[in-house]
């Protein structure tokens, strides 16, 4: 294919290979059509042997906040109420108070005084309902066996 020629790939049927690709550098022609070479020709390559460029690192650091700094008097977590009532109480609200413990634990580590004690409120707040909830369902289960039992004893 000569330069300045439109190319119609559609025109041509594409050439059969039964073990792969052809190993010399031209797709085999078709007869009465010349051989179509692929890819770029090849230019001699040179080398030229040179230093390589110096490249200057600069690292920028955010700047520091002070309002980022520990509480010195933080407020309470609840956080081993928190997993205790996780996991002996009532999951949902556990899970909630456990969420309040981490949030305050959070606040109290970046110096938020207001958002420390209201999560922690909520927290202890949380735990004790949690508390109150699970102890009336183990008072519920406890009714309800007595009663069971008592049932089968006057059926007896």
């Amino acid at each position: 294919m000569e330069v300045g020629q439109p190319i119609h790939p559609l025109q041509q049927r594409p050439p059969g290979y039964s073990t792969g690709f052809p190993t010399s550098q031209s797709y085999p022609s078709t007869p009465g059509q010349p051989a179509q070479h692929y890819g770029a020709p090849a230019a001699p390559v040179q080398y030229v042997n040179r230093p390589n460029p110096v490249q200057t690192v600069v690292t920028v650091q955010p700047p520091v906040n002070v309002s980022f700094t520990p509480l010195t008097n933080p407020e309470s977590d609840y956080l081993c109420y928190s997993i205790f009532t996780l996991l002996c109480c009532c999951m949902p609200l556990g899970s909630a108070a456990l969420v309040y413990s981490i949030t305050t634990r959070d606040a109290n580590m970046f110096g938020h005084q207001p958002i420390a004690s209201r999560n922690s409120r909520m927290a202890r707040i949380l735990n004790h309902v949690n508390v109150g909830v699970g102890l009336l369902f183990w008072l519920i289960g406890v009714i309800y066996i007595i009663i069971a039992a008592t049932i089968l004893k006057l059926h007896n």
